[in-house]
């Protein structure tokens, strides 16, 4: 059922809380920075939000004007969702409360981390200015994004590159995983749950700047 409870409160603070405070509605407008997406995509990407609950969450943010509907192809297509102009401004709020939220303890198993969650985190990852640009292919679970460096810029796309210097096959529990601690490529190269197909010192530069 959705809610319209209110802080009462005129602070600029408690009325965007009024709008997207409630239970998975910034993990929503998280999933939307990089791509519009399908109900069913949400739905996989927030594996612990029920049916029900993603909905509410759904139809909420578009009545609050965060959000957006519309066709793909034709009018008979599927209907995806995506930020409003509005919304989009929720995006550096969003990308600095995960930064925050780092240093915060990691929740107990088992765990979530979707496709946007991971390339969220490797664009934050610092990585020096780089002379060379790369470009990597990039297959998440089936999934398939353009990654591309320049500059020490990192930047993702949905699809396939025209070209890529590397293309790499991981799921994103494996890549956020690789981030974090970078002794454990040799292992996910070794047993398969990373494939890499290139320069092993592209995708170096790739994860760690270097």
């Amino acid at each position: 059922m959705p809610t319209s409870r209110s802080y009462r409160d005129s602070c600029g603070i408690a009325r965007a809380l009024d709008v997207v405070g409630e239970r998975w509605a910034l993990l929503v407008v998280r999933e939307l920075l990089l791509v519009p997406q399908r109900f069913s995509e949400l739905r996989h990407a927030l594996p612990h939000a029920s049916s029900n609950l993603l909905a509410d969450r759904l139809r909420e943010l578009e009545q609050h004007g965060v959000i957006s509907r519309r066709k793909l192809a034709s009018t008979t297509g599927p209907q995806v969702y995506e930020l409003t102009d509005w919304g989009r401004k929720l995006e550096p709020i969003v990308r600095a409360l995960g930064d925050w939220g780092i240093d915060a303890p990691s929740p107990p198993e088992p765990t979530a981390l979707s496709a946007t969650s991971v390339l969220i985190l490797l664009q934050g990852a610092d990585r020096p200015d780089q002379a060379e640009p790369l470009v990597c292919r990039l297959d998440l679970n089936g999934s398939v994004w353009t990654v591309s460096v320049n500059a020490g810029k990192l930047e993702v796309q949905s699809g396939e590159p025209a070209t890529a210097d590397i293309s790499l096959r991981t799921d994103p529990k494996t890549l956020g995983g690789l981030l974090a601690d970078p002794a454990l490529l040799d292992a996910a190269l070794a047993d398969g749950s990373v494939a890499l197909v290139g320069d092993r010192r592209a995708l170096n530069r790739l994860l760690y700047g270097s």
